[in-house]
């Protein structure tokens, strides 16, 4: 009946459209008789079938996933999310990786890799051969050819297309790179969620080292979101299922978690600074660095970006990590601005401080100036960590650390407790500080930019209430309006 009140509204509206001309009558004609039970399942399937035609209308959205984990080092210090692949589809929890650009998981061929993990979740390995979609890419494969120009990739294993890649921590994979069906939540317009899935290349990893064989840091995979091609984000969004855009919130406090958005969450404090072109990672131009709003006496010229030299936002890095030019003077500024309130001491080599009251009470706030006037306001709790106990309680350390070779890493210490926006098309990352554990704003964006919707995005999807008949209904009015009947 709701099918038919709507056909008829339509038909108005055309006829008021045309002038006053009468309407073209259309004859209707039962799908299933009248005088037959259909099962509800038949019809069941059948909506289904036509809910994906409508959907498919819709061109791009965006998709989140849930993120667990935490910045704390003595937990792990890694965020993680869940993937779905292959058919059936199999869970896989993989970190959530700014700092390279593709998705891999452990391969069940794989013999040393590890077996247990120190997250309290079971470990998967993915098998080819146990998926009916999934297919070996070949080094005849043009996109073999492709991969091979712009990263590590090799044909060295027989026909198979291999990869080998190296981490800064000095750990490391290698294997081969598969496609398969990708799984997950596609929010399509307002109140609409489609069950969606996409064909993507990724790698399945047949060695391990570092410590990515070590239980406590072991894991199914890692999620690359590099601007690589090969990355998730670049080949959903080379065919218009999202738009050019990510975004984190990483929480901090508690057990930790999160929000992960393929898509832009909103937020009016939003600060932005401007992507270092040309460059493999997410740059950005540091330019100086205040404690209690007195800039720190160092070199513009140590922040610069160069071959080995520059500022890169990594979450896969848990700590962040500082030039020596600039941690030095960070170090000395801070003991200078809590010496009548804490009592400083070695762990470790480690600059640590004793307290007797909170640290946000005696630890000064840090800004970090970027290019584009966008500040980075870190909290104490944005730089410090809990150390190991010496005599007299368990201090607070500098979680910074010293780095030699020139690159600074901004690291989950300062990226948690803040919307990060990660804008590939205006080439620029965003942040504004939030309570992650809170809803937030998204944008829902068309690969063809044809509209845009805010609405709330909370940390589960099965959380949201939809209504998708609501909104099939709408589309078929604006379909009918544009003489596109059925």
């Amino acid at each position: 009946m709701g099918f038919l009140i709507v056909l008829l509204v339509a038909a108005a509206a055309v006829s008021a459209v045309n002038g006053g001309v009468p309407p073209r009558v259309l004859t209707l004609e039962r799908v299933f008789p009248a005088n037959k039970t259909v099962e509800l399942e038949t019809l069941r399937a059948r909506d289904r079938v036509r809910h994906a035609r409508i959907l498919q209308s819709f061109s791009g959205g965006i998709v989140d996933f849930n993120v667990a984990g935490t910045s704390d080092p003595f937990y792990g210090g890694l965020y993680f999310t869940k993937v779905n692949l292959g058919s059936p589809p199999k869970e896989f929890n993989v970190q959530i990786d700014t700092g390279s650009d593709i998705l891999w998981v452990t391969c069940s061929s794989c013999s040393d890799c590890p077996q247990s993990s120190g997250f309290g979740i079971d470990l998967s390995f993915f098998d080819v051969g146990s998926s009916s979609t999934a297919s070996t890419v070949s080094c005849s494969d043009s996109v073999c050819s492709s991969i091979v120009q712009t990263s590590d990739a090799s044909c060295s294993e027989g026909n198979q297309c291999g990869y080998r890649f190296q981490y800064g921590d000095g750990s490391g994979t290698s294997g081969h790179y598969v496609t398969d069906l990708f799984y997950f939540d596609t929010i399509v317009g307002p109140s609409m969620v489609a069950n969606s899935s996409a064909y993507i290349t990724f790698g399945c990893s047949t060695y391990q080292t570092g410590s990515l064989t070590k239980p406590d840091k072991a894991i199914d995979g890692i999620f690359g979101f590099g601007q690589h091609g090969m990355s998730v984000v670049s080949q959903l969004s080379s065919h218009g299922i999202t738009p050019k855009i990510f975004s984190h919130c990483l929480k901090g406090d508690g057990t930790g978690g999160g929000k992960l958005v393929l898509g832009e969450i909103l937020n009016p404090a939003m600060v932005y600074s401007p992507l270092v072109p040309s460059q493999p990672h997410y740059n950005l131009d540091l330019q100086s660095i205040a404690v209690n709003g007195q800039m720190l006496p160092i070199d513009p010229a140590v922040f610069a970006t160069s071959d080995n030299r520059g500022t890169i936002v990594d979450t896969g890095t848990t700590l962040t990590y500082l030039v020596v030019e600039a941690f030095e003077p960070f170090v000395n500024a801070i003991t200078s601005a809590v010496s009548q309130l804490a009592t400083p001491v070695l762990s470790k080599d480690t600059q640590c401080y004793l307290v007797t009251s909170s640290i946000n009470e005696i630890f000064p706030v840090v800004s970090l100036n970027f290019a584009g006037g966008a500040a980075m306001i870190l909290k104490p709790e944005n730089y410090l960590v809990h150390g190991d106990p010496v005599e007299g309680g368990t201090p607070w350390c500098i979680g910074f650390q010293k780095v030699q070779n020139g690159v600074s890493i901004l690291g989950d210490l300062v990226l948690k407790d803040k919307i990060f926006v990660y804008d590939l098309s205006k080439k620029r990352i965003g942040w504004a500080d939030y309570d992650c554990s809170n809803d937030v704003n998204v944008s829902i964006t068309s690969s063809k930019d044809e509209y845009r919707y805010a609405g709330e995005l909370s940390e589960s999807s099965s959380s949201r209430t939809t209504s998708v008949l609501k909104a099939v209904l709408l589309h078929i009015v604006a379909v009918t309006l544009g003489s596109s009947l059925w």
